[in-house]
């Protein structure tokens, strides 16, 4: 099995250098199953990696992960209401697959409005924090499923990937598009049942959202107050 910090360190060494403070006091993570870790062992899911990583620069970091299997975007709403409580300066918001996977007719619209209330929740209780967000796969390549399923999901999430597109952009906050992640086509990357990630691909997720972290560190440098 990859040691997660390894694949951390190669893809990091493998991109271009970053001088990004990466300086937080609190990092709260918001999501389903993909951000709650299930099925990778206790402390190595991607946002658990993250805040070890942001740990090195602020020893005293808090950190909350509020990610829960089975959450939809309407779940995450709700979790945005316990986050602000704790006032972060960081904050990582992913979900939406759940609501193609557990609908037999997914609303992108629906989940869009939902997004929108996260992202305004956020930025009016916390004004001058960092939120990123991402898409989600489009497809599992190792997850079983029938021609019919595979479309709806398909077809959902796509939906449902364009309007996180498009509601972070309004928004202006940074998104990883994750649909297109050539990780996604590496067995190694997904755990047993093909569907939540391995250890190293929580290890690749939390290198990508430390990418996406500096980078949007050194656009906003120096922090507004």
């Amino acid at each position: 099995m990859s040691d997660p910090y390894a694949v951390i360190a190669r893809v990091l060494r493998e991109s271009p250098a970053t001088e990004a403070r990466l300086s937080y006091a609190c990092y709260v993570a918001l999501g389903d199953s993909f951000s709650a870790g299930t099925g990778c062992e206790p402390g190595k899911a991607w946002p658990d990696l993250l805040a070890r990583t942001l740990r090195r620069r602020s020893p005293d970091l808090v950190y909350s992960n509020l990610g829960q299997e089975g959450a939809r975007s309407d779940d995450v709403v709700e979790q945005s209401s316990v986050a602000v409580q704790l006032e972060p300066d960081l904050i990582t918001v992913v979900c939406g697959a759940n609501d193609a996977l557990l609908s037999v007719r997914p609303d992108p619209d629906a989940y869009a409005r939902n997004l929108t209330r996260i992202f305004r929740r956020l930025r009016g209780a916390v004004p001058s924090a960092s939120i990123v967000t991402a898409t989600s796969p489009e497809r599992w390549n190792f997850l079983e499923l029938g021609p019919r399923t595979q479309r709806r999901v398909t077809e959902g999430i796509a939906g449902i990937n364009e309007a996180t597109r498009r509601v972070a952009a309004d928004h202006e906050i940074p998104c990883l598009d994750v649909a297109s992640h050539p990780g996604l086509f590496d067995a190694e990357n997904f755990g047993e049942d093909g569907l939540h990630p391995s250890a190293a691909g929580h290890a690749h997720a939390a290198a990508c959202f430390i990418q996406l972290i500096e980078t949007h560190d050194r656009e906003r440098s120096p922090r507004s107050e």
